[in-house]
């Protein structure tokens, strides 16, 4: 697929999408057309472009998806580079991060208890 209808499917800008593919995130093709400078995409670009977004969502750096990707692909292994004790500490992270947000959604509730009580003054 095209970048325009990748776009269209993941609600991501294309420069958004350029910026992935330059970073290594993501990866195309040359179109099957040899007079264009068209790129296609394979169809499991659509998932992968949502781990990305999930990954930065829950904290993730480009550099880090980056190197986390090329480990996982094989494409470049990098020494020393231990991927266990990385997603040990990105789930130590993540967890945290839900631990913070449970908390806060607990005063939200509370907040909304405590405004939706009739005043008994």
């Amino acid at each position: 697929m095209r970048i325009g209808e990748l776009a269209e499917r993941t609600t991501l800008s294309r420069d958004t999408i350029r910026f992935y593919e330059r970073n290594g995130l993501i990866h195309s093709a040359p179109g099957e057309a040899s007079s264009n400078s068209y790129r296609d995409y394979p169809d499991e670009t659509v998932e992968r472009l949502a781990m990305i977004r999930e990954a930065q969502n829950a904290g993730f750096s480009i550099s880090e998806l980056a190197l986390f990707i090329s480990q996982l692909e094989g494409s470049s292994v990098e020494a020393g580079f231990d991927v266990e004790a990385f997603l040990e500490r990105k789930i130590g992270e993540v967890e945290d991060k839900i631990r913070r947000s449970e908390k806060f959604l607990d005063a939200l509730r509370a907040t909304k208890r405590a405004l939706a009580r009739p005043d008994t003054g």
